[in-house]
């Protein structure tokens, strides 16, 4: 077992296989040893976990929770486009996009959700550069979209 698979083991995440995407674009798109990944929602077997706003129908802590799984979602389907999470060098940059209600300013605290697990899964290698955007509606009502680039070894 790999040193990435123990980590998502002791953290008690599992895997998915991510499904295609239903709209014109691709999961994943590589250019030389950069991977970019489309924005993600925070679906779980198919199905948002929550929707809402951030400051007004959700907290700060569903919103971090949200984030989390967006994240678990990336994992997949880089793990799907790799098949190994050990290839991941770095992740580069995450942008995150949060439903947020009318002045509603603390999008950052909302991201950590997604920063802290990357680097609980990576370490050193999880640290990235980020922006934390806000968005008065983002697709279905998800609370957050998330983007990311990582940096992967040549296979």
């Amino acid at each position: 077992m790999s040193t990435i698979q123990k980590r998502l083991k002791e953290l008690g995440i599992e895997l998915s296989n991510p499904s295609s995407p239903k709209f014109s674009y691709v999961s994943v798109n590589q250019i030389g040893n950069l991977l970019y990944l489309s924005g993600l929602d925070c679906r779980k077997n198919g199905e948002l976990i929550m929707e809402g706003k951030l400051g007004e129908e959700l907290t700060i802590e569903q919103g971090q929770e949200a984030a989390r799984q967006v994240i678990i979602n990336a994992l997949s389907v880089l793990n799907n486009y790799l098949g190994d999470l050990e290839r991941v060098n770095k992740v580069v940059k995450l942008l995150g996009f949060v439903n947020s209600s009318d002045g509603f300013v603390e999008q950052p605290y909302v991201m950590n959700g997604a920063s802290d697990l990357l680097e609980q899964v990576f370490g050193e290698k999880g640290k990235h550069a980020r922006s934390a955007i806000g968005s008065n509606e983002l697709p279905f009502n998800t609370p957050i979209e998330i983007e990311m680039i990582v940096q992967v070894d040549d296979e």
